[in-house]
Order: C-alpha cells, then sequence, then structure tokens
C-alpha cells in the first residue's frame, strides 16, 4: 500500500505480501478478467471497475494484487474493506482523489446506509473528475445489491462488470501446487488430494495449512509426504484442546 496512507488515515489495513497477480490461480473462467486487468500493466483498465464473487472466490486477492501492481509503478493506491462500517465515519472517503488508485471491498456492507452511500456516491464523481481508478468489489452484481440511493445505484452499473468465479476442486488442487512452488517445494497430486479432502475448502484457509506445512517439513527436516500432513493434523488437534 502507498506509504502516503498511514500519514492521512489512522487506519491498520495493510496489504497481503502473497495477494498478487503471480500468485493467483487464473481459472479458464477467470482468465478474460485477469486479462482485462493485467493488460499492459493495468493502464487498460476503464476508470471504474466492479468484481463481484462468493466468499472465497478471489475478489480481495485481486484488489489487493491491483494495488500491489499500482505500487511497484510508483503510484499511489488506496484499499478499504467496508465490512465493519461502524468502526469508521464515511469522512474516511475525504481527500481520496489523490490517489492513482482507489480499491473498495465488501461494498455490499454499505447498502442501504444513507450515510454512506450519499459519500460513495461523492466520492464516485470525485475520482471520475480527477481521472482516479476506482475498482470495488462486492458479493453481489451492482444490480442485485441493494442500494437505495438511485444515483449511486446507477453509478455502480455504469462500468465494467466482472464475475469472478470460485475454483472447482480440480483447479484448487492445481492452486495449491502452484502456491508450493512458489514457496520452493513440489507438493505431489496425492499429497494435494489429502490435503484437500481434509481442510476447509476456502482457498484462504488451504494456503493458511499449506504454509504450516511447509514450516513444519523444514522444522523436522522431512519431505512432504501425506504422514507428515497427517502429523501436523494432529499437532493442531491437540493443540486447540
Amino acid at each position: 500500500m502507498s506509504s502516503v496512507l498511514p500519514r492521512q488515515l489512522p487506519l491498520e489495513v495493510t496489504l497481503d505480501d502473497h495477494s498478487t497477480f503471480d500468485n493467483f490461480f487464473v481459472s479458464d473462467a477467470n482468465r478474460q478478467l485477469v486479462d482485462y486487468l493485467t493488460a499492459n500493466d493495468g493502464s487498460l483498465r476503464q476508470q471504474y471497475t466492479c468484481l463481484w464473487g462468493s466468499e472465497g472466490a478471489g475478489c480481495t486477492h485481486l484488489l489487493q494484487a491491483i494495488c500491489h501492481q499500482v505500487d511497484a509503478q510508483s503510484g499511489s493506491a488506496f484499499y478499504f474493506p467496508l465490512q465493519n462500517l461502524h468502526e469508521y465515519s464515511p469522512e474516511i472517503f475525504e481527500g481520496l482523489e489523490g490517489f492513482s488508485l482507489v480499491c473498495l471491498d465488501d461494498v455490499q456492507g454499505m447498502a442501504g446506509n444513507a450515510e454512506w452511500e450519499l459519500a460513495l456516491f461523492s466520492l464516485f464523481n470525485r475520482l471520475r473528475e480527477n481521472g482516479t481508478q476506482l475498482v470495488i468489489a462486492a458479493n453481489a452484481s451492482p444490480r442485485q445489491m441493494p442500494i437505495h440511493l438511485p444515483d449511486l445505484q446507477s453509478r455502480l452499473q455504469s462500468g465494467v462488470v466482472f464475475q469472478v468465479h470460485g475454483l472447482d476442486d480440480s483447479d484448487k488442487l492445481l492452486a495449491l501446487q502452484l502456491r508450493a512452488r512458489q514457496r520452493g517445494f513440489e507438493l505431489p497430486d496425492e499429497v494435494a488430494a489429502y490435503v484437500l479432502q481434509r481442510n476447509d475448502r476456502r482457498m484462504s484457509c488451504l494456503f493458511d495449512f499449506l504454509d504450516q506445512l511447509d514450516q513444519h517439513s523444514l522444522e523436522k527436516q522431512r519431505r512432504i509426504t501425506i504422514p507428515l500432513v497427517r502429523e501436523l493434523m494432529g499437532w493442531r488437534t491437540s493443540v486447540s484442546e
């Protein structure tokens, strides 16, 4: 995230270092979307883009990847999730037109809140006037979000809209193996399948387990095998108890 942010806003929102385009497994269903987001290093993106998909589909990962991309180009990026609005004031939107890119996550969280809807509508107009790119993400398409302010509803439907498709099990296996290779080890098919069958199937949870498995393997100085996975699962269960 841009170094400008901590001096301007008292936020504790940071980007996940792993949430980059290189770490995003691109399924066939999401190929067109990722090509759009990354074309010519993102310079071909429209001024406003909306991503929507179910929890775990990868919306947050993609928003943060865009921010990393802009930061790498010496631009200024602002990322903010809107799921806990009670902790903040709509004043948080003031001055964001000074950034190169604004990414707002979980936009469905402000639907129906008159004060926040008006603030987002005002921000939308300021960003458009200043040429700042806006990318939002939500769990439903703009047409399906229960927005009460008609002008905001119209704005949210005015840009490029993509659905982010979740991965099926075969793609999740490939995504796990890609992440393993990026961490410097190979994850055999049978081990990947075992991990998938016995864990929470959300990719964030699977990647978290993979990180723990890698660390466990290094500590034990053992290859990653199904017995090692079983051992780690038993250790985690005993610790939680």
